[in-house]
Parts: structure tokens; C-alpha cells; sequence
């Protein structure tokens, strides 16, 4: 009961610290994307790189500009990680020459702000790979994913235009006036908590529990830390990720990761709000992504608290593969909020979660990760399933559905289920294929429901750009590098191009006057459609593959 009722009061205290800075952080990312100056460093950043900061780009163009800067990133890392065991600062016994195959998959990875990790980082990277590389995409990966979602909300204010403001402006502002200082701030607050940070070229001693002494590599580990949680990236600077004490030395750092994870992605929605006009849609976004998540976290709770089993009941709880500094339910706490927003950090072994507990963080990505998701990549993802609500409740009452003073067309309605149906695609035809070859089942720890779930985790995990494992999938294979890797690739960038298409397609429109026939979107009623659309296209969609692994292995 005493750990029930301290799993709560953690919750509880997040909630409050996110509903706290909701509203001020929300007018200020507001404020830095709908400002028309432009600072003596960006002017200079846009000279360097050749970009007018006052020209306004269709979608096609902002497309184009998303595609090219990702490509130039994905070229530049793939080739950093080739070559990094002839850079400077490689401690002793690290940066070992990737395959091509490795650094491919990484590169990918984190310009797709997936982070999926195939390598151990404390033995892999040297401290060029690790800051120059990897740092570096988790800000600009990032800065990328809230341009696009701030491009699709200029889709619904703007009228009888074809732009959608300026990618590089976007980028550049989203990078040096949200992400920056923010990750400063963080990474202060994480080496006071005890995470590391310096350019150790050999070992350090530390003591383990035991009393023994053990070396590890240090590094530039708070910095990475501190933007891996804002800008939902996920990387670990070690192999244990945030379960590692050097990333997430104690409960209240614990608690702080979680909290940066989810910061940013939940203060969106009011800067949404604050650009339409109407807070009020704002706070029903926010109420959707809150009502999911609750949720969510209530059963991994539940489920990896209970006492089913002959350990569990020994124990109390499932306690296997969890880091007992933090407890079940903050390490449970932590695991629900990591896939939900395409995180894909950790602080305990999923793969050594219950078949239901596992099935929930499973479930978490499926939703697309829109509660909050991914910074930038939440809120566009549930201002689509909005557009295919208010689309469902149209039909319902016979009318032409509006949403936000648009009219869903049948050109809106195809780009918002083309957006839907790219990672379900993506993720079970992935899983179909790698089950069905004998070679590649060989890298499945498990045989039955629970190797299955091994393989759909890993497509699922990649297709939704999250970047979390289940551990008993031997990923670093050619075959696994390369799939994982499209799969990465097409999960990030056809959905963008659609979610740019759809705004396009909405701000060439005229607006639409409110009229007695309207539904209303910012009442109770809407946030609760907005659920029940999203839990029943999912459910529809990945249930048949969730009954043959998570849920046949829960049950048994």
C-alpha cells in the first residue's frame, strides 16, 4: 500500500509541476514563433547558410527544405561514425570504426529523433561522435519535428495562401531561443543532482554498492542527458541508458527526466491555443493528451504492481529488470511516459516488464505517441486524428465537417488517413517479414508469444521514432540495421510530407464563420470523441498482432 500510495504522490507532482509551467512556457513558444525579428545571430546563421529569413515557403517548398537539411545531418553523422576512431578525444578502448551497416542505422536514428541504439555508447563513441554527432541531432532533430507542427497550425489560421511561414526560421528559432536555453537550465540542475561531465580521456573509479571499485569512461553526459529528455531523443551516453547512476543518479533526478521529457510537448498545445485565437482549443488538446496518458500510466502501474506470479507475489511487485534505486512504480512511472512521447530513454528493462505491462508501452507508441508525443510530432499527430473526428462526427449528423473554421474535404480526409495508415504499414508489414525468415528469427532471445512481441516492439519502436528495445532482439545484424533503419526513415518523413500537404491544402482555403450546425471542439464532448476515435483506429489496427505476442503471453 505504502508504495502504491508513494507512486501516486510522484505522479501527482508531476502533474502539478506540468499544469504549473503549461500556460507561461506555452505563450512563450508562442511568442518565439510568431515573432517578425530576427536576432544579429540568426541573421548571421541565415547568411552563412544561404537562407532569406523573410521569404515564405509553400508546403512543397517547406517540404523540401525539411528533406534536404535531414539529408546534409543523416550524410554528415554516417560519415562522423565511419570515421571517428581517427578523431581527437577517444579514451582508451573507445571509438571503434562502426560497420556500414551500424552507422547507417545510427545515423538514421537520431536524424529521425529515434534514437535506437544498436551499439553500447560507453565503449562505441569516442567524445567528438558523442557531442559533435549525436548532441547535436538531438537539438536539431528536435527543432525540426516543432517547425513542422508549427507549419500545420499556420495551416489553420492562415486563409486563401499558399505559405506556411519559413523552415530555416523555424528551425534556427526553435533551436537557439526554446531548445538551448532550456537544455542549459537542465543540464545545471543534472550535474548539480550528481550526472557527470567532463572530457575524461581514461577511466574513472567508481565504487559500487558492494563496496567494490569499477572504471568507467567519463564525458559530456549532462548536456546529452539534459537535450535527450527535451527534445524526446531517448540516446544514452551509456549502454544502460537513464538506469545507468552517471545519467540519473538518484530518485529526484528520476523524477526531472521525467518531467523534461514531457515539458515541452505538453506546453504545445497552448501555443497552438494562443496562434488560432482560441485558448479553449488549446486546452482541449491538452485534455486529450492527459486523459491518454493518465491512463496509460495507471495501468503499467497496475499491471507491473500486481502480484501475479510466484516471484511477484514473493516480492510484492514485478521487480525483474527494474533499477532499485527508483521502485517499480517510478521506474513503471518513467517507462509510460518514455513511449508515450517518443522518448525511448529508460531507466528499467522493458523486455522484462509483464506480457500486460509490456503490451501498454507497446500500445503507448501505437497511438502514434500523441499524449503529448514527440516535441512537435504529438501535436500535429493529434491534430490529425481531430481532423478525422470531427470528419466521423460530420458523418454522424450529416454535415460537411469543419474544424477550426476548415472544411474537411475529401482531400483533407485522404492526407489525414494516409497519415494514419503509413506507420501501422510501416510497423506490421516490418514485423511480418522479419518473423517470416528463418535467419532473422535467429536474433529472437524468445521463441512463442513473447519472441513475437521482441520483433513488434522493434517495428513498432521504429516506426513510431521512439527508439526503446525490448532487449531480447539481437538487433545489430545487417539485415536488422538496414529494416529498422527504413523503417525509421519512412516513419518520420512520409508522415511530415503529408502533415505539410494537409496544411497546404487547409490555408488555401478561405475561413468558415461559425454556425449553429458547427460541432463544437473545445468542450468535454470533443476531447472525449477525439479518445474513443484514436483508441478504436488503433485498436482496429494492431490488435490482431497484439493478441498472438503481449496479450496471449499476459493471459497465459
Amino acid at each position: 500500500m505504502s508504495t502504491t500510495i508513494a507512486g501516486l504522490l510522484f505522479v501527482a507532482a508531476l502533474v502539478a509541476a506540468l499544469a504549473l509551467v503549461h500556460v507561461p512556457l506555452g505563450d512563450y513558444m508562442y511568442r518565439v514563433y510568431s515573432r517578425t525579428g530576427h536576432s544579429r545571430i540568426e541573421r548571421g546563421i541565415y547568411r552563412v547558410i544561404g537562407a532569406d529569413p523573410d521569404r515564405e515557403q509553400t508546403w512543397g517548398g517547406y517540404a523540401r527544405s525539411v528533406l534536404a537539411f535531414s539529408a546534409v545531418g543523416l550524410l554528415f553523422l554516417y560519415f562522423l561514425l565511419l570515421i571517428q576512431d581517427r578523431l581527437p578525444l577517444v579514451p582508451a578502448g573507445q571509438g571503434t570504426p562502426m560497420t556500414a551497416a551500424l552507422a547507417w542505422n545510427t545515423a538514421v536514428s537520431f536524424v529521425t529523433n529515434t534514437n535506437w541504439q544498436n551499439y553500447a555508447g560507453e565503449s562505441t563513441l569516442g567524445h567528438i561522435a558523442q557531442a559533435a554527432g549525436l548532441s547535436v541531432q538531438n537539438f536539431v532533430s528536435a527543432a525540426v519535428g516543432m517547425a513542422v507542427a508549427m507549419a500545420f497550425v499556420r495551416g489553420f489560421v492562415r486563409a486563401r495562401t499558399g505559405t506556411l511561414g519559413n523552415f530555416w526560421v523555424d528551425l534556427v528559432r526553435g533551436t537557439l531561443r526554446i531548445l538551448l536555453p532550456l537544455a542549459t537550465v537542465s543540464a545545471v540542475a543534472l550535474i548539480a543532482g550528481g550526472v557527470i561531465q567532463n572530457l575524461h580521456l581514461h577511466d574513472q573509479v567508481a565504487t559500487t554498492l558492494g563496496g567494490a571499485e569499477q572504471t568507467l569512461p567519463g564525458g559530456l553526459v549532462a548536456s546529452q542527458e539534459a537535450i535527450k529528455e527535451l527534445g524526446t531523443n531517448g540516446g544514452g551516453f551509456y549502454n544502460a541508458n537513464s538506469a545507468h547512476p552517471f545519467e540519473n543518479p538518484a530518485a529526484w533526478t528520476n523524477w526531472l527526466e521525467i518531467f523534461l521529457l514531457m515539458v515541452i510537448a505538453f506546453s504545445l498545445p497552448r501555443t497552438f491555443g494562443r496562434m488560432v485565437g482560441s485558448p479553449r482549443q488549446g486546452y482541449a488538446v491538452t485534455a486529450v493528451m492527459a486523459v491518454l496518458a493518465l491512463v496509460s500510466i495507471g495501468l503499467v502501474n497496475m499491471f507491473q504492481l500486481q502480484h501475479n506470479g510466484t516471484v511477484p507475489a514473493a516480492v510484492g511487485a514485478a521487480t525483474e529488470g527494474v533499477e532499485q534505486r527508483f521502485g517499480v512504480s517510478n521506474s513503471a512511472t518513467f517507462a509510460g511516459a518514455t513511449t508515450l512521447t517518443s522518448t525511448g530513454a529508460v531507466d528499467s528493462m522493458h523486455d522484462s516488464y509483464t506480457g500486460l505491462g509490456g503490451m501498454i508501452l507497446m500500445f503507448n507508441m501505437q497511438l502514434g505517441e500523441v499524449a503529448p508525443g514527440g516535441v512537435g510530432s504529438g501535436l500535429y499527430g493529434l491534430l490529425v486524428l481531430a481532423v478525422i473526428t470531427v470528419f466521423v462526427a460530420g458523418l454522424m449528423v450529416g454535415r460537411t465537417p469543419e474544424y477550426l473554421g476548415k472544411k474537411i474535404t475529401p482531400r483533407e480526409i485522404k492526407l489525414a488517413a494516409g497519415y494514419f495508415l503509413v506507420t501501422p504499414v510501416i510497423v506490421l508489414t516490418g514485423t511480418a517479414v522479419a518473423v517470416a525468415m528463418p535467419g532473422q528469427r535467429a536474433s529472437m532471445l524468445n521463441s512463442g508469444p513473447h519472441g513475437l512481441s521482441e520483433v513488434l516492439y522493434a517495428f513498432t519502436s521504429a516506426g513510431n521514432n521512439n527508439g526503446s528495445a525490448f532487449a531480447g532482439l539481437s538487433g545489430n545484424t545487417e539485415w536488422f540495421n538496414t529494416a529498422l533503419g527504413l523503417a525509421m526513415l519512412f516513419g518520420r518523413f512520409l508522415p511530415m510530407i503529408l502533415v505539410l500537404a494537409l496544411a497546404g491544402s487547409l490555408a488555401r482555403q478561405g475561413s468558415t464563420p461559425e454556425s449553429d450546425g458547427t460541432l463544437p471542439t473545445h468542450r468535454p464532448q470533443f476531447v472525449g470523441l477525439v479518445v474513443g476515435v484514436t483508441l478504436i483506429l488503433v485498436a482496429l489496427t494492431f490488435l490482431p498482432a497484439l493478441a498472438l505476442g503481449p496479450l496471449a503471453e499476459g493471459l497465459h
